[in-house]
């Protein structure tokens, strides 16, 4: 069966409900979206922690693991999984049924109203997929990482990043981060009615603002252990 035939296939079980309309699956993308950045945004935050030391860091990841007795660590990361699970799904799923509906593609493809960010989306969102599931086993549990210590996560951080390949891995998939963020936050913005020409410039700079801030701090995490700025 084709990638069309498997796309329309897909379409006709899922029915006629919100979910299966294209408008609902990006309401989706958007909504999921919106999760996943807070999430980004709280997590560089609270690795701020890592530039005061290792008393601040594990004190840190203390109240994060004790909260709501425990609990609280565990529905955070259900609800991020299930965002990320359901993100993942609405791109898959609009993307196959875009190639039904253009099976043959477009004989001269004319990118002039898209961006270089979101022609690249699948290619940095399959990068990240791949860097969550490493992010999780190198910093989480410990599977992949070289000397882990569940009782300090602060020595788990820099020697984590003392590893030339994983803090290349990680800056890389931090800039597949920033082309999402970019076209997720001016695709969201879109979305509020503000696509106008007197708002553009307001909106590129506030995507590209909230996307150097972000992807800027994360960077300089590996690089400051790197350096033995953190040390």
């Amino acid at each position: 069966m084709s990638v069309a035939e498997q796309s329309i296939a897909g379409a006709e079980a899922r029915g006629r409900g919100f979910m299966a309309s294209s408008v609902g699956r990006k309401v989706l993308m958007a909504v999921t979206g919106v999760l996943l950045f807070g999430f980004v945004t709280v997590h560089m935050l609270g690795n701020l922690t890592s530039y005061m030391g290792a008393t601040a860091m594990n004190h840190y990841a203390e109240f994060l693991h004790t909260m709501i007795h425990g609990m609280g660590i565990w529905v955070f990361r259900a609800v991020l999984l299930s965002a990320v699970g359901l993100h993942i799904w609405a791109a898959v799923t609009l993307t196959l049924d875009n190639r039904a509906a253009r099976p043959l593609g477009y004989r001269n493809q004319h990118t002039q109203a898209s961006t270089w960010a979101s022609r690249t989306m699948r290619w940095s969102g399959f990068i990240l997929a791949a860097f969550i599931v490493y992010h999780l086993l190198h910093l989480t549990t410990g599977t992949v990482h070289p000397n882990f210590d569940h009782a300090n996560p602060y020595a788990n951080f820099v020697n984590g990043f003392k590893v030339p390949a994983a803090a290349g891995f990680y800056i890389v998939a931090q800039l597949c981060l920033g082309l999402h963020m970019w076209h997720g936050v001016w695709s969201f913005t879109q979305s509020l009615g503000l696509a106008h020409p007197r708002y553009d410039g307001l909106r590129r700079n506030f995507a590209t603002g909230l996307t150097v801030l972000v992807v800027g701090v994360n960077i300089s995490y590996p690089i400051a252990v790197l350096t033995g700025f953190i040390h």
